[in-house]
């Protein structure tokens, strides 16, 4: 699957590391709906971070469509919170 993240490019990520990133996902949907500012800063990042190390970026001329847009790492919880389908940020499979 491709994902952008936004204000920063586009990588490749197998769908076996779905499950892994779910998790994430789950604990951020939670802190949204709870209104944990911390927590969801903490586990946004921890998100974004997972993505980044699982993902092979692709050149920056690629012009691949996005199967998946994640909001940008300065993204408020709000913003986020405007993006989210009843799954999260990742829909399930």
């Amino acid at each position: 699957m491709i994902v952008r993240i936004m204000g920063e490019g586009q990588v490749k990520l197998a769908d076996s590391h779905f499950t892994e990133l779910d998790t994430l996902d789950d604990e951020l949907l939670a802190e949204i709906r709870n209104g944990d500012r911390d927590g969801f800063r903490r586990t946004f990042h921890a998100l974004l971070a997972k993505v980044r190390e699982l993902g092979e970026p692709l050149p920056d001329d690629s012009l691949e469509p996005s199967e998946l847009i994640l909001p940008a790492p300065g993204a408020t919880l709000e913003e986020v919170r405007e993006m989210l389908n009843d799954d999260g940020l990742i829909p399930s499979a």
